[in-house]
This record gives C-alpha cells, structure tokens and sequence, in this order.
C-alpha cells in the first residue's frame, strides 16, 4: 500500500532552520504531484508547497514565499521542504502528501503521511 512517511520536525527559536523529509513507497513516484500542507492548532489545514512530478515546477504560499523551498529526488522517492527563517506562527504539524494533479487544494491530494511535528519559539 502507499505509505508516505515525513521526518525531521522538530522544536527551533524564531530565525533557525529546519529540514523536512517525506519517504514515499507504493506507488510510482516519478508520476506524483507532491506538496507539503500544515495544521496549526484551532485552525485548518493549509497549503504549504508543491513540486510537480517531472519539470520540477514548484508553487508556494505567500506565507512561506522566499523561506521555504520544495524539492524532490525521484531516483530516491523523496521530498523535501527545507525551512529557513522560521516564525512562531510556522508551528504547525507538516503534512506530505500525494496527488495526479497540480495544486493547491487539500482535496486533489490522494496520499497523506502521518504529519510531523514543527514548534518554533520566540
């Protein structure tokens, strides 16, 4: 079955770095969309990054615009979300996840991973 696993969350203070990685197996990942969204507490889940499957062609939030950069390894079926210049209100859980199109709604997205953890203080 498809399995999207996320790592590398974590606790930073306001300006640190982190690193975000999804492993994906069960599915041909080369053909995948792959985006990455976050729920903060009390709030829904929103749209984070994206990468396209093949061109390598990415979208972001304004949030998140010149802080975070999506990238993915097709050879190793992975995705990455490295996050620069953190605020507090990054904290959320991050979640990676699959989809046949390119996009930014949650609802596109046919494959989730878990969700890890990202709390960054002031």
């Amino acid at each position: 079955q498809v399995q999207l696993v996320e790592s590398g969350g974590g606790s930073v203070q306001t300006g640190g770095s982190l690193r975000l990685s999804c492993a994906a197996s069960g599915l041909t990942f080369s053909r995948y969309v792959m985006g990455w969204f976050r729920q903060a507490p009390g709030k829904e889940r929103e749209f984070v990054a994206v990468i396209k499957s093949s061109t390598y062609i990415t979208s972001y939030a304004t949030s998140v615009k010149g802080r975070f950069t999506i990238s993915r390894d097709n050879a190793k079926n992975t995705v990455t979300l490295q996050m620069n210049m953190l605020k507090p209100e990054d904290t959320a859980v991050y979640y990676c996840a699959a989809s046949l199109q390119f996009g930014s709604s949650s609802l596109q997205y046919n494959y989730w991973g878990q969700g890890t953890q990202v709390t960054v203080s002031s």
